[in-house]
């Protein structure tokens, strides 16, 4: 069974910091392009960064310079850490798999991140 399972998220005041992590199991993790997406109330779904199983990131350009998206293929784990956050960022924040081979694609439920001003 596929669990994607994301934790670290929480209240924080503008300009401070929290790491996502989104623990994989039942998957290949090694094999699989690993995303981050977040969802604001009332706002599309929107793409903040990816990591793909060679390794090469790619970030939204709203989060460049003050996010970081890392994998330890060791742990199955993807990260997200985020710094100088602001208000702005605040939304629910879900983690994608997605096999680079075949495309096959699963979803955490997502974890809550809420940014003081």
């Amino acid at each position: 069974q596929v669990q994607l399972v994301e934790s670290g998220g929480g209240l924080v005041q503008a300009g401070g910091s929290l790491r996502l992590s989104c623990a994989a199991s039942g998957i290949s993790f090694s094999f699989n392009d690993m995303v981050w997406y977040r969802q604001a109330p009332g706002e599309q779904l929107e793409l903040v960064a990816t990591i793909t199983s060679g390794w090469s990131t790619n970030y939204a350009d709203s989060v460049k310079g003050r996010f970081t998206i890392s994998r330890d293929n060791g742990k199955n784990t993807v990260y997200l850490r985020m710094d100088s956050l602001q208000p702005a960022d605040t939304a629910v924040y879900y983690c994608k798999s997605r096999h680079h081979y075949s495309g096959t694609e699963y979803w955490g439920k997502g974890t809550l991140v809420t940014v003081s001003s």
